[in-house]
């Protein structure tokens, strides 16, 4: 998330609703103060918006593709323009690693009015409506044994060894199945300027150390067509079990910030089809609004 980003999705559940509210009323103070006497009841309703109006501010992570990098080469940094072209205004990033406290360090401390990539429902955000929806892939090698396999409970994945990420959807799915004790487990929480996961993942399954790799789909789908092997990428629709698989993707704000948030929905409405034709370059399995495949996703030119 997003990893996620659980997709990056979970990536960023840390901070709860009590600090939001603090940080609301505090806003709401200082707003008052200044005001003075002639700052009427009707008014008081109303915390001001902190969003700066002349540029698109975004909170970033420098080295975290297919999602985002300082050269302006990921998924999210493409989608940032579209909104920033759509605005009218230019473009600023304001760079930290995904990790603990990247909301708190970033959106709630006022130093950026957007992060591009959030899981719809995570409450440390206000949410904007969902701009696509992907879901957990399994990468297996084309023309392999275990092309074909298409859910989790396939008798073929028994004796094969698997890669997943550590805390994210599929090790529940794997623990329940019996799967967990013979899989290779990935860091979660790294410094991607440093390490890279699911790379090294995809090299494993490549090179023949693993036979098989759930990651998110937005990960393995730019991953698998990377590798030096031919890969398959398999959107994960079937899993009756939770925890969920398939994700919906918002831009994440701060709390109470309605005209802006309005104003991003109304760019998603107006660049929806721009929004999917980058993704789909960048190989993210998409589903529509019935969490059912849309077919082109899985092609596309790349980047």
């Amino acid at each position: 998330m997003p990893n996620p980003r659980l997709p990056r999705t979970t990536r960023r559940l840390a901070w709860g609703p009590d600090r939001r509210a603090k940080a609301a009323a505090l806003a709401a103070a200082a707003f008052l103060w200044a005001a003075g006497p002639a700052f009427d009841r009707a008014a008081a309703q109303q915390v001001p918006d902190l969003v700066t109006r002349n540029v698109l501010r975004v909170c970033a992570d420098p080295a975290a593709m297919p999602f985002s990098d300082r050269k302006g080469e990921g998924f999210e940094n493409r989608i940032a323009e579209i909104v920033a072209q759509e605005l009218k205004v230019p473009l600023r990033y304001y760079w930290l690693p995904q990790g603990p406290g990247f909301v708190r360090n970033t959106l709630s401390s006022g130093l950026c009015d957007l992060i591009v990539g959030y899981a719809s429902g995570a409450d440390i955000v206000d949410h904007t409506n969902p701009y696509y929806t992907s879901t957990y892939v399994l990468v297996v090698k084309a023309g392999g044994p275990l092309d074909g396999v298409e859910r989790l409970d396939d008798a073929r994945l028994k004796g094969h060894k698997l890669g997943v990420i550590a805390a994210t959807p599929p090790v529940d799915h794997l623990l329940a199945l019996g799967l967990l004790p013979d899989a290779k487990t990935y860091a979660l929480l790294v410094d991607r300027r440093f390490d890279s996961p699911a790379e090294e993942a995809i090299a494993d399954l490549a090179e023949g150390r693993i036979d098989a790799v759930l990651l998110w789909g937005p990960i393995g789908g730019y991953f698998a067509r990377k590798a030096p092997v031919p890969l398959k990428v398999v959107p994960l629709l079937q899993e009756a079990q939770r925890p969920a698989m398939a994700y919906r993707v918002t831009f994440g704000i701060r709390p109470n910030e309605r005209e802006w948030k309005h104003a991003l929905n109304e760019v998603i409405r107006k660049r929806q089809g721009d929004i999917d034709k980058v993704l789909t370059d960048y190989g993210t399995p998409l589903l529509d609004a019935n969490d059912k495949p849309i077919a082109a996703a899985l092609g596309g030119s790349g980047p």
